[in-house]
């Protein structure tokens, strides 16, 4: 056990400090990274690019670039998962990712861990909604397209709509008013089947 735990945490350090052309440099992105672990492990639901940046860039850590340089070298080295819905990115912690926090934490100051903690206290519901509201929409075999609406709470899916519908314009239109109108459209749903 202590072999493969020496072995993890050698990954982890090589994984975690892949960029740098100095030591101040490496010492910024590796926290850049743990930031982002740190913020997804305490959270049992994916996260947005835009959440993930609103808070590094909103504490200004880091510039826009560094942030996707830096989220796209957590995926690359597989702490982190990447999924597309509907022109948002929203992403997870891998086992990997993890563990990796684990051997780091202590690279993170007391300070920004209580930041990370404020924002998510502050933020948790809507950061909740936006990730249990889920709307996308694709091309079909021909010039239709299919909507998919559905509304998730913790593991299970509440309600889980596909629509064919004509026209790209409408696609759109139909996954920006799910966004807004879910709850009430779920609510007419269930009392219409009872």
């Amino acid at each position: 056990m202590a072999r493969k735990k020496s072995e993890l945490e050698a990954y982890a350090s090589k994984n975690i400090l892949q960029i740098g052309y100095d030591d101040m440099q490496t010492d910024s992105y590796m926290l850049y990274k743990l930031i982002i672990l740190y913020m997804l492990n305490k959270v049992d639901f994916p996260m947005t690019n835009s959440q993930l940046s609103d808070f590094i860039l909103g504490n200004e850590y880091t510039n826009y670039f560094i942030f996707q340089q830096v989220l796209s070298e957590l995926i690359d080295a597989e702490f982190i998962t990447s999924e597309t819905l509907q022109n948002s990115s929203r992403y997870k912690i891998t086992k990997d990712g993890r563990e990796t926090v684990s051997f780091f934490e202590n690279k993170i100051s007391e300070a920004i861990k209580e930041d990370i903690s404020n924002y998510l206290s502050e933020h948790e519901f809507a950061i909740r909604n936006k990730n249990s509201i889920i709307a996308n929409y694709y091309k079909s075999g021909g010039e239709e397209f299919v909507v998919t609406l559905s509304i998730n709470e913790d593991t299970s899916t509440v309600i889980d709509l596909n629509l064919s519908v004509p026209t790209e314009e409408l696609a759109e239109k139909m996954c920006t008013n799910w966004q807004t109108r879910s709850q009430d459209i779920y609510s007419y749903v269930f009392k219409t089947l009872l």
